[in-house]
């Protein structure tokens, strides 16, 4: 199987206890508007970009920094087969920004990548990390983006609501962006309880839509 397909959160699916396939949070939070990624697209066009290209390379190097660091999360050895040369210096620059990041923290792992599904809300998702940071139970999401955006809020309230229907606590939601090189920077930015419940009554209202739309037949 291809690297890249078997590391990418949208061709998961998921499925409730009774067996019933749902929409993973990607795919729900994907029904907003994305403005600022439109006015991006047209500044690259303009300078003679073609942004479709340009998304896939980036895209690549923030899957390969999010599989450095879960590699070094599990202790594993990464598999670079897949990856030239090049993109593997480029994505060590946003790698060495997470390790210099966690250097300052205090973490003890409880688990990566593991998927759940909403038997209440009927839907899925997959976590990115969840941890004690610092002695406080935290869901970590990874980004590797030139900006931090309400959507990705949106998004990660839909995780943590996963881990609390699955028994696990939740003190803390952390959103880490890690950019793919020098220029992009480094970002961590924590979701207070309040504004948590506010962004996933943003989710539950797409969640509707969606099915809204899905019984419409939506075209």
């Amino acid at each position: 199987m291809d690297k890249l397909k078997s590391m990418s959160k949208a061709h998961t699916r998921y499925y409730t206890s009774s067996g019933e396939l749902v929409p993973g949070s990607t795919t729900v939070t994907g029904i907003l508007n994305k403005p600022a990624l439109v006015r991006w697209a047209n500044q690259l066009g303009l300078q003679g970009i073609d942004s479709t290209k340009y998304v896939d390379k980036a895209a690549k190097i923030g899957t390969l920094i999010h599989y450095l660091v879960e590699c070094h999360i599990t202790k594993k050895t990464p598999n670079l087969d897949d990856f030239t040369k090049a993109e593997q210096e480029i994505a060590q620059v946003g790698f060495k920004k997470y390790l210099d990041w966690e250097s300052k923290h205090t973490i003890e792992p409880i688990f990566n990548e593991k998927g759940y599904a909403s038997d209440k809300f009927k839907y899925g998702g997959t976590c990115d990390f969840y941890c004690k940071l610092d002695g406080k139970y935290t869901l970590v999401d990874f980004k590797s983006c030139k900006g931090i955006y309400d959507e990705q809020f949106v998004q990660v309230s839909s995780y943590a609501n996963l881990l609390k229907e699955n028994g696990h606590k939740v003190e803390r939601i952390l959103i880490l962006r890690i950019g793919r090189d020098e220029t992009e920077g480094f970002e961590e930015k924590y979701i207070v309880p309040k504004q948590e419940k506010l962004y996933f009554n943003v989710f539950k209202n797409l969640l509707k839509i969606y099915y809204l739309k899905k019984e419409l037949g939506w075209r």
